[in-house]
């Protein structure tokens, strides 16, 4: 059998780049046709000389990047559906990855989705291309918590299914008060205690939006209402999400934080192949594993973003664009770490009741968001 295509969008980020890292172990199964950055010529440069990929774009180019590449937002939609892929690995940040999970899927492409904002901001417009595709198109999530709870779940019905745990590691910020959070400074936001990401996701998880995202993903993938998904604090990163069933039987997936392991998954589901992890899991090692409740006094950014989930229609969208604007202000200096939940807040509250009839209409709220975040923030 030959090796199955992958495409990767995104791959000069923390997903993107360990993506490579298990396809390079893994060469007789896998075999790299597209690769698509953001704007890291250089990286991206390194990485088509070491992978020789038959396509290669760029969205904002530079004057630094090859002439031979795709160029513009574009090029993500086009590494999608090329024929010759069979998996899409969408790494992109933030709601730019939407259209590329969507095309993917009507092309009847697997997609490992590593973009949740793509669920978050088109929840049901995604499913319904998973559903209406040409034949084959699959969403298998790279989340470690969602990729936990597949694998939980494995072929059991829905119906089986009572409650889903998703853990958090509680981010930089979970022993500090109020008052010290907010005083928090950019470079503390992003000192995360068990896992190495990107600088927006960093901060997604010191305030804990990341998990709100999560738990819109998880609603739309597994599908299972909102009042019976939970949240719990558990520091180790060990336990990446329970699975509780009808019965009272609570089934959990474990390992150390590395997103190569569920990266694997996505591509091999449902099966399974030999791989070599930087070390073995080792209980006594990993012991004590320990669990908090979330304080969403302290964190209410998680809270804003499931009230905009159960709210549905635009909410999820206008939560995500205004998150995304406020954590670009804040890496930027231009707010505070307290200011990016006081604008999501205000933006949930002007948008909210904006019609969702198309995917035309999450992408305007969306927009919408980050536009009312910029002026919300302008004087300072």
């Amino acid at each position: 059998m030959r090796p199955r295509g992958i495409a990767i969008l995104g791959s000069t980020g923390s997903i993107g780049t360990a993506t490579l890292r298990v396809i390079a172990r893994h060469a007789d199964q896998f075999h790299v046709v597209a690769l698509t950055a953001f704007g890291n010529a250089t990286l991206l440069r390194e990485q088509t000389a070491s992978t020789h990929p038959r396509y290669v774009g760029i969205v904002t180019p530079g004057g630094d990047a090859d002439r031979a590449w795709a160029t513009g937002a574009e090029c993500l939609v086009e590494a999608a559906t090329r024929p010759d892929v069979d998996v899409v690995v969408n790494a992109v940040v933030g709601a730019a990855g939407l259209q590329a999970t969507l095309a993917a899927l009507r092309a009847g492409k697997r997609v490992a989705l590593a973009n949740k904002e793509s669920l978050v901001i088109g929840g049901e417009f995604v499913l319904r291309a998973c559903r209406e595709g040409r034949g084959g198109g699959e969403l298998v999530p790279v989340d470690s918590e969602h990729s936990a709870i597949m694998q939980c779940i494995g072929a059991r019905p829905e119906s089986e299914v009572s409650r889903l745990i998703l853990t958090a590691s509680g981010g930089p910020f979970r022993e500090w008060d109020a008052e010290r959070i907010a005083k928090a400074t950019v470079q503390d936001a992003l000192n995360h205690p068990t896992w190495t990401m990107g600088r927006k996701i960093t901060v997604d998880s010191a305030t804990l939006a990341n998990k709100a995202l999560e738990v819109i993903e998880a609603h739309y993938l597994f599908d299972v209402p909102y009042d019976r998904i939970d949240v719990v604090v558990h520091p180790q990163s060990i336990i990446h999400s329970f699975v509780e069933f009808v019965d009272g039987s609570v089934l959990a997936q474990l390992g150390f934080p590395t997103m190569e392991l569920p990266i694997l998954y996505a591509l091999t589901h449902p099966g399974r192949v030999a791989d070599a992890p930087a070390h073995r899991f080792d209980p006594a090692a990993a012991s004590p594993l320990t669990f908090e409740p979330v304080d969403v006094g302290r964190f209410p950014s998680l809270a804003l973003g499931i009230q905009a989930g159960r709210t549905g229609g635009v909410a999820p969208a206008v939560f995500n664009g205004a998150n995304e604007q406020a954590v670009c202000l804040f890496l930027t200096g231009a707010i505070g770490f307290p200011d990016v939940p006081r604008a999501i807040e205000s933006a949930l509250g002007a948008l909210s009741g904006l019609a969702a009839e198309s995917i035309d209409d999450v992408v305007a709220a969306d927009a919408a968001a980050r536009l009312h975040v910029t002026e919300l923030f302008r004087e300072r």
